[in-house]
């Protein structure tokens, strides 16, 4: 009976956030991918960007201004140098999606535990010294975004619903904990940053597929 009322909501919140703007992606496979929900706790920081509120509790998104997000994150990340940019991903779902991006975009991605002073320790041996960083989730990452927000860095962060915007420069709000919303959200950021570079035609696409940034299933948490 739960599966049915999801599906029901879905239809209806399909039906609710259409708007006339061509998304980057067709609206029913970005529901599909369940960039749209978030959690049942809400931050004042998220309110513009949440459209409203299921009978279950969860808080859903507005693709709108998720898709808008996506085009200016883009933007901002095509004006750096690749080996400037760092992306981080201490969640499981998002490692794949991060891996893809990387190789996609030419960055450098920063997978599972961020060590302390990656940053900020001039002795450590593999410290890096990126000009942005990108984090999949501001509370898993939340090591990068110190660090970076210590050295001035800007940070650009993937929001859900129970996100603060404490140190982040640039929101793309999104569901940042499922498997398939993270690989949908990484591959649309890919191409967008290529597009904007002038790499691929404002209409192109990328080599890799959804399916190939999605963590596969049989992938143990």
């Amino acid at each position: 009976m739960p599966e049915k009322d999801d599906e029901e909501e879905e239809k209806i919140s399909e039906e609710s956030q259409t708007e006339e703007k061509e998304l980057l992606l067709p609206q029913d496979e970005l529901l599909s991918a369940g960039i749209h929900i978030g959690t049942k706790i809400k931050t004042k920081d998220m309110e513009p960007f949440i459209y409203r509120v299921r009978p279950d509790g969860l808080f859903v998104l507005d693709l709108n201004k998720t898709d808008e997000r996506i085009r200016i994150a883009a933007k901002f990340l095509a004006r750096f140098e690749p080996s400037k940019i760092a992306v981080v991903a201490a969640r499981l779902y998002a490692r794949e999606p991060v891996n893809k991006f990387c190789k996609t975009v030419g960055c450098i991605s920063i997978i599972g535990r961020f060590i302390p002073g990656m940053l900020t320790n001039p002795l450590y041996p593999n410290r890096i010294e990126p000009d942005v960083i990108v984090v999949s989730d501001p509370r898993a990452d939340s090591q990068a975004v110190e660090e970076a927000s210590r050295l001035g860095i800007p940070v650009v962060a993937l929001c859900s619903t129970d996100n603060n915007f404490s140190n982040i420069d640039l929101v793309i709000p999104t569901n940042n904990k499922g498997r398939k919303a993270l690989a949908v959200i990484y591959w649309l950021l890919a191409r967008q940053v290529l597009r904007e570079r002038g790499e691929i035609p404002p209409d192109g696409d990328i080599n890799f597929s959804i399916e190939d940034f999605e963590v596969k299933i049989t992938e143990k948490t």
